[in-house]
Formats: C-alpha cells, sequence, structure tokens
C-alpha cells in the first residue's frame, strides 16, 4: 500500500520530542531501572496502544522506548499554562474539552490514527488503587472499531510501587512494560452486539492482565 502524506506525518519525531526522550529515558533508568521489552510487535502504521494505569508516569512510560511518538489525550486548559502547553504540543499530547471530552476525544484520536500515529488510552479509566488491572471501560471500543487498525495491549509493572497516590515525587523501584501481541482489526470489525462487545473487552482484559503478569514477574527477577 502506498504511503499517504498523512500517515507519513505520523514516523516523524521533531527535535523537541527527541530531546525530551532522551533525557527522560535516562533519568528514568537511573532512577526506575526502567526496561521494556516486545517494541517490535508494534506495526510500522498506526496502532492503538491500551495501556493499563499505575501512575501519573504511566503515559511517559509507555512511550520512551518507542522509535515513534505517542498520543495521548490531556485537557485543554493545561496547553494555556506556559511552557507545559508549548511542550504538550511538541510532543503531540491532543488538547480536549471538558464539556466535549467524548466526542473530541473520538475524533482527534481517529485523526492522528489516520495521520499514521500510535495512539495510547487508559481503558481502566483510572489509576489503580492496588496495583493491579482494574475492569475496563467499553469507551475504547467505538474508536478501535472506526480506527481499523492493530489493538497493542501494553502493560507497566512497578509504577505503582515508584509513584503511588498521594506521593509527591517517584521513589526508586523497578519498572517494567511489556509490549503484547497486536489485535488485529479484523476481531474488531466484527463486534455488531454487546456480547461480542463484551467477548473482545474480556479477550483484551486477559491480553493486558497475560503482559501484566510477564511484567510483574520479570520486575521480580531482574
Amino acid at each position: 500500500m502506498e504511503e499517504t502524506p498523512g500517515r507519513a506525518r505520523g514516523r516523524r519525531r521533531n527535535a523537541i520530542w527527541r530531546v525530551c526522550q532522551i533525557m527522560l529515558q535516562n533519568v528514568m533508568t537511573l532512577g526506575l531501572q526502567y526496561r521494556a521489552r516486545g517494541q517490535e510487535r508494534l506495526p510500522d502504521g498506526p496502532a492503538l496502544l491500551l495501556i493499563n494505569h499505575q501512575s501519573f508516569l504511566d503515559p511517559l512510560l509507555a512511550a520512551l522506548p518507542l522509535p515513534r511518538p505517542v498520543s495521548y489525550l490531556a485537557r485543554d486548559n493545561l496547553f494555556r499554562v506556559p511552557v507545559i502547553g508549548w511542550i504538550l504540543r511538541q510532543t503531540y499530547v491532543m488538547p480536549i474539552r471538558r464539556n466535549a471530552a467524548g466526542t473530541e476525544a473520538l475524533r482527534e484520536s481517529l485523526r492522528r490514527l489516520e495521520a499514521g500515529y500510535y495512539v495510547g488510552v487508559f481503558p481502566e479509566g483510572t489509576r489503580t488503587r492496588d496495583g493491579s488491572l482494574g475492569p475496563l471501560k467499553p469507551g475504547f471500543l467505538a474508536l478501535a472499531r472506526r480506527a481499523a487498525c492493530p489493538v497493542i495491549p501494553v502493560a507497566i509493572a512497578g509504577a505503582f510501587e515508584a509513584f503511588p497516590r498521594g506521593a509527591v515525587l517517584p521513589r526508586p523501584r523497578r519498572v517494567r512494560v511489556v509490549y503484547g501481541e497486536p489485535i488485529p482489526p479484523a476481531e474488531i470489525a466484527g463486534l455488531s452486539n454487546r456480547e461480542d462487545e463484551q467477548a473482545f473487552l474480556r479477550l483484551v482484559a486477559q491480553r493486558m492482565g497475560a503482559c501484566l503478569a510477564e511484567a510483574e514477574a520479570w520486575r521480580r527477577t531482574s
């Protein structure tokens, strides 16, 4: 398939993104003994990354080892903060208005996927309270169905211990990230009723849970 200009954009890395990536990789590696594996499973084209949510560090932890940017959603008021707003724009974060979060999130995420980006979503909807994988909310299903791109289960282990709720600064703990096997678009396209959707949610939860178990075992043994 011929590559479109939009999809080529999704593979670009600007200088600000690259500098931030290198600096944060060094900080995370030294401070958290950060490691990741499974990156080779991600496709050359767009992909929807479904990530468990352990801490405020998660967007960085899931994106740092990848050769291409991951786009996340953030409230638009953050983009009005001096310096922070500029950094968010340069690192491919998508602004979303609070009073139109559902429709804008879907539309902007689709635009990024159509342009060839990775898009990161936390399907639990909130940070874990105990480090385990919580119930998945079905909001990502509409995006997965319409985007027609691979879905990648991603698990982070150790971030809950490194930066738990209420902590002001991260603690020195081992952190591991595992990228799972892609779920092909064909498995998503056929979701035509509630039973199919519930079955797919269970599949995603199982895949994410398996990645989390692998990451936890890796964290405890090396």
